[in-house]
């Protein structure tokens, strides 16, 4: 298999991806479904823009062929911002207004036929007009991010994050090619093959698509920082987390409250499901123990049950996850 028959292969692989996702995205009926539908516009449009350099790379296009893919860029701008909107906020705005974004995309397709695309002078400002239009909705979403930020969890902001700076390497890749600095014209369709395929991970592991699992109401801050600083005191105080056994029911019952809230809270102001919430008090622990020179001669094993965990195995997984080291070799570097 030569390179160019590689490249296809992985390109068309992305294209089929992204429209699988766009499917299931226009389909899914759980959740937030308004977010899901921007979401869909979103990838939709890079597909076109994408399809449109393969298959400009390997067949010829006519004008109006290509104006067509082109103006999916006008669908992922407004897309984005919404989607952000709707994530964070659950807009209910009219969907009249919200599709007055959409104009630019539909007048361009509508009148593909008229617009010049014949690589003169004139088809190169429409060109960077349409991802300016897209540049500045990228720095609209960006700052739509950096508001939500003390009222939206983060594993949300990071996804929106994530995808903003996904967006942004495509717009990058695509200005630097045109502008003469980026000269692998295909390149683009590659890196959004991976970009689609992260998605797509991300969606197997019922992660980010499901990122409105905590959207609903708004918690009470100072009531969230409160229950907050007595989960601490729990932890730090009365050390709740050597015990083995200990469940998000039992911490509830301790702080009493209901344990959906408890692990609202801890997802909201640390970011961490309970399970690693827990665990990351553990590990502190046991890190003490393992510099200290009063446990030096203790086996790892007895060091594991010390900080509470149950087996050695779970303790060695979550040890390493965190520090990057096994116990062994941070005692050795401790001491």
């Amino acid at each position: 298999m030569n390179q160019e028959t590689l490249v296809l292969v992985l390109s068309s692989l992305g294209i089929a991806q992204a429209l699988f996702l766009c499917l299931y995205l226009f389909t899914l009926k759980k959740g937030n479904r308004k977010a899901n539908f921007f979401l869909a516009l979103i990838i939709f449009g890079l597909t076109l823009r994408i399809g449109k350099s393969i298959l400009n790379t390997y067949l010829p296009l006519d004008p109006w062929q290509r104006n067509l893919g082109l103006a999916g860029i006008l669908l992922v701008g407004p897309g984005l911002w919404l989607y952000g909107r709707t994530l964070f906020y659950r807009v209910a705005k009219p969907l009249k207004k919200e599709f007055l974004h959409f104009i630019p995309y539909v007048l361009f397709s509508v009148f593909c036929f008229a617009i010049p695309n014949r690589f003169d002078t004139t088809s190169l400002l429409i060109y960077y007009a349409v991802f300016l239009h897209l540049l500045v909705y990228l720095l609209i979403a960006a700052q739509l991010g950096f508001q939500a930020r003390k009222r939206t969890q983060q594993t949300v902001l990071a996804w929106y994050r994530d995808l903003v700076i996904g967006v942004t390497i495509i717009w990058v890749f695509y200005i630097g090619n045109v502008s003469g600095f980026i000269p692998f014209y295909i390149g683009g369709a590659i890196c959004y093959t991976f970009l689609v395929y992260i998605f797509s991970f991300l969606l197997l592991k019922k992660h980010s698509f499901q990122l409105e699992k905590y959207q609903g109401r708004q918690l009470d801050q100072k009531a969230s920082q409160s229950l907050m600083h007595s989960l601490r005191t729990l932890f730090q105080e009365e050390q709740i987390y050597l015990n083995p056994q200990i469940t998000l029911s039992k911490v509830a019952q301790s702080v009493g409250t209901q344990p959906k809230m408890v692990s609202r809270v801890i997802n909201e102001i640390t970011g961490k499901n309970f399970s690693e919430f827990v665990n990351s008090y553990r590990i502190e622990r046991a890190k003490h123990l393992l510099s200290s020179e009063a446990s030096q001669h203790e086996k790892i094993a007895a060091i594991a049950y010390d900080s509470g965990f149950n087996n050695v195995t779970s303790f060695n997984l979550a040890f390493k996850a965190t520090t990057k080291l096994t116990p062994s070799e941070f005692r050795k570097q401790a001491l």
